[in-house]
């Protein structure tokens, strides 16, 4: 499979139509066209079903599409790793991370990085923990921030300032909203919205103190953007961190801590096996200067 191939596949696969894809591409639709038969022959599978107009993509082709984004991002990385401008470092930083203030930590740093070395650029992917472990683990981004308890038994890490604060988000019209905090017996019956991990984490069970599956959870996320936006909609109050959505004064939204306090602690890890590029490795020498700075 030659990358250049792979390229028109996705692009294929984006388009479901093979003449906008050569048309984006800048090439001819039988070439395109020949270039996708031929992959199928190699594979030995067949990755399109073929309309009238437009294409689908087969439970193969899925498969492929996901196989193929990350070989392409890989051989993206590796490129941008291994350039450089002169005597300039240059390349990508990448960071994987969920919605989390340990990002402000990262933001510092890059920010610390970038007026030093201006051609070093950054990519950050947003994901639930194991989106991000599983990125890490493939070699497809160089840190990941991770939230809470976790094995990191296969990363190097640094333990980061900030931690993340639990509480709910609700409508500031809400009577908890006026309560100051949340205790176990204030999430019975009301309807929640939840992340994933959350439900998911030991911890949150053995703050309720009482099993999670009394709680009358109505819907499930991965980011907490989409969850306030249910939250407005009268779905009912959100799981969440402090810092993320907006709660000012002017904001309909109010966070209300939980009591007795959860706090989450936030690393930054990166593969005990990692070769660093040169753009990943002052990275982390500026992370390492940043937590000396903060102490």
């Amino acid at each position: 499979m030659e990358f250049r191939v792979l390229r028109y596949f996705l692009e294929a696969a984006r388009e479901e139509n093979i003449t906008r894809a050569a048309a984006r591409l800048h090439i001819s639709q039988p070439t395109i066209t020949r270039q996708l038969h031929q992959l199928e022959e190699e594979l030995g599978v067949k990755l399109f079903t073929r309309g009238s107009v437009n294409i689908r993509l087969t439970r193969e082709g899925l498969l492929l599409k996901e196989r193929a984004q990350e070989i392409t991002d890989l051989e993206e990385k590796t490129k941008a790793d291994l350039s450089f401008i002169q005597k300039d470092i240059s390349g990508i930083v990448c960071i994987g991370a969920g919605e989390t203030v340990g990002m402000r930590f990262v933001g510092r740093v890059l920010r610390n990085l970038r007026k030093q070395y201006p051609n070093i650029r950054y990519r950050v992917i947003s994901g639930d923990r194991e989106g991000v472990a599983e990125k890490l683990d493939k070699g497809l981004i160089d840190f990941g921030v991770f939230v809470g308890k976790v094995n990191l038994s296969k990363y190097d890490y640094l333990v980061l300032p900030d931690a993340d604060t639990w509480g709910v988000l609700l409508l500031k019209e809400d009577p908890l909203a006026d309560q100051g905090f949340v205790r176990p017996e204030d999430l019975l019956e009301r309807p929640l919205l939840s992340s994933y991990q959350a439900m998911a984490e030991g911890e949150f069970a053995e703050w309720l103190g009482y099993p999670v599956e009394r709680l009358n959870v109505v819907g499930l996320h991965n980011l907490i953007y989409n969850a306030s936006v249910m939250v407005r909609e009268g779905l009912g109050a959100v799981l969440s961190i402090d810092g993320i959505i907006d709660t000012s004064e002017q904001s309909i939204f109010r966070f209300v801590p939980l009591e007795p306090e959860m706090t989450a602690r936030l690393v930054l890890a990166w593969r005990k096996d990692t070769l660093f590029s040169t753009a990943a490795g002052k990275f982390l020498e500026f992370a390492r200067e940043e937590l000396i700075a903060d102490s």
